[in-house]
């Protein structure tokens, strides 16, 4: 039999419950079964009723509990609030790392097929200056770095070196053994879940790559990175010019990888819009989550697009 899917319900304070309720209703009988929510069972159900929705919810101790068909199963995680959508924020942090801890074990322990992650505050990791992605990478004892932020779909994926950090600290964080580093990773784990030896396109950090000038970022750190990659048998080209890149060349390419967070998302997010799953390479196991935040001003309006998370569980269904 298929493993299970979970899904981390994530920020309570969001757009989540919504997408998770409508994209429940589009999937077929045979997946609804092997799906999980992790989250807290009354809270999501007070949310159903604020939000006018009509799905049957479930209390479950374990995975392996199997209820009434089309329920959507409930692993209970606890949580203290009075209004459902405005939680405070001690206890959102401690129900979200409750949840993704619980999840990052039972993958751990190869219990489900993987996992996926509705969106969360990242004020909620704001004190250590990281994301769900360096967090989970903690959790699996990945020290060096080396994990990475892939924006996926059928037509391209990219990837920033850097992510969670100010424009003004980009240049400090970039050297060498990141780049070769994190490059490696999304050639490994592309190759292993996608089944394709990916062409990557890497761009460089200034305008016109500096020219290429002697001190530039692209002459001391970046080239000298692709040469040594391209000496390991990886199909990789660069440094590219980042401003017209995304005009058509990107065509060229299974992976553009860019060196800040905004120089790559922004322009996918323009080109493809919700078309698109965020994946988590390195860990020990996979991890999805939807390509857009909490939305809060959307809470309770029903205009939620759930079309990534249901792409989400697409992939995880077939992976």
């Amino acid at each position: 039999m298929k493993k299970k899917i979970v899904i981390v319900a994530g920020e309570p304070n969001s757009i989540n419950s919504e997408i998770i309720f409508k994209s429940w209703s589009k999937i077929s009988k045979n997946l609804k079964k092997r799906i999980y929510i992790i989250s807290n069972y009354n809270l999501l159900s007070d949310q159903l009723k604020k939000l006018k929705c009509k799905i049957k919810l479930v209390k479950v101790s374990s995975i392996y509990n199997k209820p009434k068909k089309n329920y959507l199963k409930v692993l209970d995680v606890s949580i203290n609030y009075k209004n459902p959508f405005m939680i405070s924020k001690k206890e959102t942090e401690k129900y979200v790392k409750r949840s993704l801890s619980i999840a990052h074990n039972l993958a751990i322990q190869r219990e489900i097929q993987g996992f996926i992650n509705c969106p969360v505050n990242k004020e909620i990791f704001k004190k250590a200056k990281i994301g769900v992605t360096e967090y989970l990478a903690k959790k699996c004892n990945v020290k060096d770095g080396s994990e990475a932020m892939l924006i996926h779909n059928k037509k391209l994926s990219v990837s920033p070196i850097t992510i969670h950090i100010d424009v003004k600290q980009i240049s400090n964080n970039l050297n060498q053994k990141i780049i070769e580093k994190k490059i490696q990773t999304i050639n490994f784990y592309y190759r292993k879940i996608m089944k394709k030896k990916p062409k990557i396109g890497v761009l460089g950090l200034n305008p016109h790559n500096a020219e290429l000038r002697k001190n530039s970022e692209e002459k001391r750190i970046i080239f000298p990175s692709i040469l040594k990659l391209k000496k390991k048998g990886m199909n990789i080209k660069g440094p590219l010019v980042s401003d017209t890149i995304f005009m058509n060349d990107y065509k060229n390419f299974d992976v553009i990888v860019g060196m800040y967070h905004d120089q790559v998302l922004s322009p996918f997010k323009t080109l493809f819009k919700f078309d698109a799953i965020n994946i988590t390479l390195g860990l020990d196991y996979i991890r999805v989550s939807p390509d857009h935040g909490t939305a809060r001003n959307l809470v309770g309006k029903n205009k939620a697009n759930p079309s990534s998370l249901l792409k989400c569980i697409d992939f995880l269904a077939k992976n």
